[in-house]
């Protein structure tokens, strides 16, 4: 049997061999012959989004108590914490990356997902179906916005984190001394404050994406012939 990530490899090459204009169409489409349509790739959107919050945040926990080792713990060279303070700030820039890229997908696809079931409406002959389909797309559509809006609020709480963050890093690479050192314990407080706010935003993100999640997959689970 295929796995998911299997089916989505091989849908991403059909798309790659039809061309850029028609990339993400003939995705779906490749991705509808397996099975999986456009509701079930939104659900894996989103789980993946939500994955990449939860180790963006651990992540940036880990910055920060780099950062206080640097400042708090003797012993040790200056240039070893250096290096252990900007081998973490690396990987939470590569977090944020995931995060950016993950939002920017769920987006895409609840667009998709909305465009065209707001066209297949007129598809409808029974009129009372209809106003249930529309009633459906707009809680739907509700529920999305919701979710991508706190996933942006989360987001856009981390470029201010990570900015102080590499002004200290590269303040520390150009100024190994105790000197330094005194100035950035200084600024530890700012840090703290910086970081816990974005985890706390990241983990009522998190929290939404659960609800979410449970919502969208109990309705699949309602929608089932038999159940």
């Amino acid at each position: 049997m295929r796995t998911l990530s299997g089916l989505v490899v091989a849908a991403l090459l059909v798309a790659i061999a039809a061309g850029a204009s028609s990339c993400r169409r003939v995705y779906y489409d490749a991705m509808a012959k397996f099975g999986y349509e456009k509701r079930d790739i939104l659900i894996g959107r989103v789980k993946d989004a939500q994955k990449s919050q939860k180790e963006a945040q651990e992540e940036f926990k880990t910055a920060l108590e780099r950062f206080r080792e640097v400042v708090e713990v003797d012993g040790g060279t200056l240039e070893k914490k250096y290096d252990k303070l900007n081998g973490e700030l690396e990987r939470a820039e590569n977090r944020a990356n995931k995060v950016h890229d993950r939002v920017k997908s769920v987006k895409q696809v609840s667009k998709d997902l909305f465009d065209e079931w707001e066209k297949e409406l007129g598809k409808y002959s029974n009129r009372q179906m209809r106003a249930e389909s529309e009633r459906q797309l707009r809680e739907t559509h509700r529920r999305t916005t919701e979710l991508i809006k706190s996933m942006e609020r989360a987001e856009a709480r981390i470029e201010p984190v990570l900015k102080p963050l590499r002004d200290r890093v590269l303040f520390l690479k150009h100024n190994l001394n105790a000197k330094a050192l005194g100035a950035l314990t200084k600024e530890l407080a700012k840090v703290q404050g910086s970081v816990d706010a974005l985890v706390a935003d990241m983990q009522r993100s998190i929290d939404e994406a659960d609800t979410y999640l449970h919502e969208m997959e109990r309705e699949q689970a309602a929608a089932k012939p038999g159940s």
